[in-house]
């Protein structure tokens, strides 16, 4: 390409400050290094933990950075060494990396990876611990490792998942986050057999895609659990067959959900990132054997707690990020699931709009109504 090896000037949402409008400015993306892709970002969709960064919640937050990390583009260029993707490669960015040689990915125990996580979780790229984007000079931070918020995106070689070229990136863009992370939660984490009891906390993108996921594994009852009584018309879809919402009862939702199942649900997800909802979710399992897997990200410094009874008599209380998926492996994988229409993906995205109107996104965001909003980056 023409652009190889130079500077790209282009559109991005840069996050000044937190809480504050993200702004449309113009952005230099420099050049890859060793061991990192330029990707030209198509379409990028919004998730909750993009808010929660701008937010100014989260600890690792920094500002001025780009936002971003469930997005799909085309390769533009690679640096030294990079040997698994091409210029015009399909690919997603994986804000999980999986380099396949640490000890994390060599364990066969975890999705985790260590390789690139020093410098992703501090806003800038391995090779030389300084970030690709920059604003006349001053640099702006990375996010995730990904930073799809902009038209030009840098990212490190094992945070790329090479795609279908058939597949439409303006859907399977969803594949970078929420949608994974529901059905490995079901699937890599919990296991949940056939004939299982289920309960979800929160119906929003990552509590329908566990859902969804429960279904396909055979699961006899799906309890959907959340405070917005709508939710459900649009959670049978995803495989929920009964609703409940704490706020029509008196009782805790957990001796609620007890008194319903027999004792308790064989496996429970929480999918808010409530530390109270957490304990709920676990004290809602079936004595002896019931599972509860925390999906959802609580804000910094709070911490999860019931009495140690609860996990003596037979419960396990579990954890889950990016479902447990490697995503450099396993990212095609879902994208051929959805190619032969085993898996859902359109049917959560409720919204599309254009980068240049992101704040109007983030705005859907928090609507009712709004599951996945997917943006244009080069409309």
């Amino acid at each position: 390409m023409a652009t190889h090896g130079q500077v790209i000037t282009c559109k991005a949402a840069v996050a000044w400050e937190a809480n504050k409008p993200l702004v449309i400015e113009d952005v230099q993306v420099a050049p890859p290094q060793a061991g990192e892709v330029r990707i030209k970002i198509l379409f990028t969709a919004l998730c909750h933990t993009d808010a929660y960064t701008w937010s100014g919640k989260d600890p690792e937050g920094l500002f001025p950075c780009i936002l971003g990390h469930e997005a799909a583009g085309i390769v533009e260029s690679v640096g030294e060494g990079v040997t698994e993707v091409q210029p015009g490669d399909h690919v997603i960015p994986c804000y999980q990396a999986e380099c396949k040689e640490c000890k994390f990915c060599k364990s066969g125990k975890t999705n985790l990876c260590g390789k690139v996580r020093a410098a992703t979780g501090v806003g800038v790229m391995m090779n030389d611990r300084k970030s690709r984007f920059s604003i006349n000079g001053n640099p702006i931070y990375h996010f995730m490792g990904t930073s799809t918020f902009s038209q030009y995106t840098v990212v490190h070689d094992v945070s790329v998942a090479k795609i279908d070229p058939l597949a439409p990136l303006e859907k399977v863009c969803l594949l970078g986050c929420g949608v994974p992370t529901g059905l490995g939660a079901v699937w890599n984490t919990a296991k949940v057999e056939a004939g299982s009891i289920v309960a979800v906390f929160g119906l929003g993108t990552v509590g329908l895609a566990v859902a969804e996921g429960a279904k396909t594994a055979g699961a006899s009852r799906i309890i959907g659990i959340d405070i917005d009584n709508k939710k459900f018309d649009i959670a049978k879809n995803f495989g929920v067959t009964e609703f409940l919402n704490p706020k029509d009862h008196d009782k805790p939702i957990q001796q609620v959900i007890i008194d319903l199942t027999d004792g308790g649900v064989d496996y429970s997800f929480e999918c808010i990132g409530n530390v109270g909802v957490m304990r709920s979710a676990l004290e809602c399992c079936h004595k002896g054997w019931g599972t509860s897997v925390i999906v959802g990200v609580a804000a910094s410094g709070q911490e999860i707690s019931t009495r140690p009874f609860q996990l003596v008599t037979g419960r396990v209380w579990k954890g889950t990020a990016f479902g447990g998926f490697k995503s450099r492996s396993q990212v095609p994988w879902l994208v051929e699931k959805y190619m032969r229409k085993e898996i859902k993906v359109d049917e959560y995205i409720t919204h599309e709009l254009t980068l240049i109107e992101i704040n109007k996104a983030f705005d859907l965001m928090h609507q009712r109504d709004c599951l996945r909003c997917v943006l244009n980056a080069h409309p």
